[in-house]
């Protein structure tokens, strides 16, 4: 195995430079941990940035793999496939939507859904909210807020606009007659895990409908478990037109789904596609996915180790602090100054953490995480923050 200076020369030769990398090495993962070139073990609270939700090396989903890999590995959906119906099928039954479009990740999934609405409304609007984050291609990034990913492709496609997140009234005023959809997170991941509230969300589906608007609730990083429910919307009763959702949705490899509510007839043919989109190989591994997390009751888990996560990090005492805030395992800690300094120092204890802005640490750890690791966790951010 190569160590790690020559992985970081090879990388670092070759790499393009968009992404800021931390000088660990990770070449191994079980469970909630990783494994770095030179043994050293970890904590995981990176969890694959929302797609390691069913851990690492998990063998479940590994067993599946290699099942359907003898089988057959990709397939177009010009074809029928039974891996595949299956797991339409099941998606449904836990949703409640009634068809699917699938492909391979968040930005692809919230780009078919911005298409899809406006083939199904006849029109061209999309409203969207400050600090959303729903991906980095044209479409996706239009409805994505942060300036710094914005600007340097402007112009951008037409149509889109942005409002304060949580505020009825300025969605009152924002959603009209010329409005193709509204998109918006339970949870606002990247920016800053804020979680709006039942009253906000409830309006915004009332307001969509009354005015022919669809709701895009987009769970790319809240769903598949993350919060204590299969889907965070599930939390609030709330019943989107589409659902975006990726990340943990293949169980650790690249998957990405649309899906649709019932009433809405059947899409023109050809007015979307993706290659890879619906293959064997991931729709056995998202089933392998849903089988773990039911037989294994992550879920009531999720929900049970979040709530006590959130309790014990809201208890730590630092004038650094702003705020705690989060829904499930899916938890930020808004500090007064930059995280970066307190990310390191982590790391240097074995703890991964993400952030989520300049200023707040998240936390999205695996569901598989057992409670003796966050208090692991919890004892060294407290250490960290008042030393």
């Amino acid at each position: 195995m190569m160590d790690f200076e020559t992985i970081k020369s090879l990388e670092d030769q070759h790499s393009v430079g968009v992404y800021s990398k931390r000088p660990v090495a990770i070449v191994r993962g079980k469970g909630a941990h990783l494994f770095d070139v030179n043994g050293r073990e970890y904590i995981d609270c990176v969890g694959g940035q929302g797609a390691a939700n069913l851990g690492h090396a998990n063998p479940k989903i590994a067993a599946a793999i290699a099942a359907q890999a003898e089988r057959l590995i990709g397939l177009p959906e010009m074809f029928y496939n039974d891996t595949r119906a299956e797991l339409m099928d099941r998606l449904c039954n836990l949703t409640g939507m009634e068809s699917i479009f699938f492909c391979n990740s968040g930005t692809e999934a919230v780009e078919a859904a911005l298409k899809f609405s406006k083939v199904i409304t006849g029109r061209k609007e999309i409203v969207a909210t400050v600090r959303g984050f729903h991906g980095r291609s044209m479409g996706s990034l239009s409805a994505t807020w942060e300036k710094r990913y914005r600007e340097p492709f402007e112009p951008l496609v037409p149509g889109f606009s942005h409002i304060p997140y949580n505020d009825v009234d300025a969605l009152d005023s924002a959603i009209t007659d010329q409005t193709a959809a509204f998109i918006v997170e339970i949870v606002q991941g990247e920016g800053g895990i804020r979680p709006g509230s039942p009253e906000y969300f409830h309006a915004a589906e009332k307001i969509c409908k009354e005015r022919g608007a669809l709701l895009i609730i987009d769970e790319v990083q809240s769903g598949f478990g993350r919060t204590g429910r299969w889907y965070a919307h599930q939390h609030y009763d709330l019943k989107p037109d589409l659902l975006t959702s990726a990340k943990s949705l293949g169980g650790g490899i690249p998957f990405g789904a649309v899906m649709l509510r019932k009433g809405f007839d059947k899409l023109p043919t050809a007015v979307h596609g993706s290659t890879f989109g619906g293959n064997p190989i991931a729709c056995a591994a998202s089933l392998a996915a849903i089988d773990f997390i039911e037989e294994e009751h992550l879920i009531e888990k999720t929900a049970e180790n979040g709530a006590w996560f959130l309790n014990a990090l809201r208890e730590i005492e630092s004038p650094l602090i702003r705020e705690v805030r989060g829904l499930g395992l899916m938890i930020g800690m808004e500090l007064k100054q930059k995280t970066a300094p307190y990310i390191a120092q982590l790391t240097e204890r074995g703890i991964l953490v993400l952030t989520a802005g300049m200023t707040v640490m998240r936390f999205l750890p695996p569901l598989v995480i057992e409670r003796s690791d966050l208090e692991i966790v919890v004892k060294n951010v407290k250490e960290v923050l008042q030393a």
